[in-house]
């Protein structure tokens, strides 16, 4: 079965669409009747399907959604080479030049295959195998097997989390599989009965209920699901922003602002992450 993100990211592949509450009054050349995102590929799915929907309302516009990383995202709307970028966390201090604008929160979680034995593992021993100091599953309560570390490749907040939660630095960890996308991080570990890796646990949780083999661990004593990053009990979550430039006008402002009305927030759920409160 074709996974969420797999769907999302073969329509990315095609062409995105837009669309609005009422329709927009688009004067000047074909630019001014499109807009361009870039960045996150944790954003980039729930991006399309809110642009899918501003379109019904504006046919005259459009909207192309590019992944490629939050550090892309960031680095294209300074630059100008998009419209609005797509960031899956906060924006950092030497970041306050943009204008960030959360559209959802999500939570990070460790995935591990649906047939491992092992249920949970301590921060400690997250950061151990991470470092390459346990290397082997039976050293953490599971089977005797080389475990298969599973990393994000630099630019991807979800690895800046990853590794400022467990306190570990990106020379610290000794990777076996570099990964891009969450996509390519599940299917990673759900084609190797061995390997741990971590993504968006809102595309962990819904891959895992369309039946991909993949196992999704706590972070202490608290499950990791979008019902817990929803009440703020899970402790590794993130807001989902839209970020600009310039104080967004125009087209790019009745993007965002549709993005962030109670307009999407079926949208937001279906693609398993938490609406932000009205």
């Amino acid at each position: 079965m074709l996974s969420r993100v797999a769907a999302c990211f073969a329509a990315l592949l095609v062409a995105s669409s837009l669309a609005a509450c009422s329709p927009l009054k688009v004067q000047g050349d074909h630019a001014d009747r499109r807009l361009v995102l870039t960045g996150s590929s944790t954003v980039a799915p729930l991006a399309l399907e809110i642009a899918k929907r501003f379109e019904t309302r504006h046919p005259a516009v459009r909207v192309d959604v590019q992944t490629g990383g939050s550090s892309r995202g960031i680095a294209d709307a300074r630059r100008g080479l998009a419209h609005v970028g797509m960031v899956s966390r906060a924006l950092k201090p030497d970041e306050t030049d943009l204008r960030a604008f959360a559209i959802a929160r999500d939570g990070i979680c460790l995935i591990v295959h649906r047939d491992n034995p092992i249920g949970k593992l301590s921060d400690e021993q997250v950061a151990a195998v991470y470092r390459g100091t346990v290397a082997n599953w039976s050293a953490v309560g599971g089977l005797d097997a080389p475990i298969t570390v599973v990393h994000k490749a630099e630019g991807r907040s979800t690895l800046e989390l990853f590794l400022d939660y467990f306190q570990l630095k990106n020379t610290d960890v000794r990777a076996d599989v570099v990964i891009g996308d969450n996509e390519q991080g599940i299917k990673t570990v759900a084609g190797n009965p061995h390997a741990i890796g971590y993504v968006s646990i809102g595309t962990a949780e819904y891959d895992a209920q369309q039946g991909i083999p993949i196992k999704l661990l706590p972070i202490g004593a608290v499950a990791a699901s979008v019902r817990n990053v929803a009440d703020g009990s899970f402790p590794l979550s993130r807001p989902l922003n839209l970020v600009t430039r310039e104080e967004p006008a125009g087209l790019a402002r009745a993007f965002i602002q549709f993005a962030q009305s109670e307009a999407v927030h079926d949208l937001v759920r279906e693609q398993y992450f938490v609406p932000l409160a009205p």
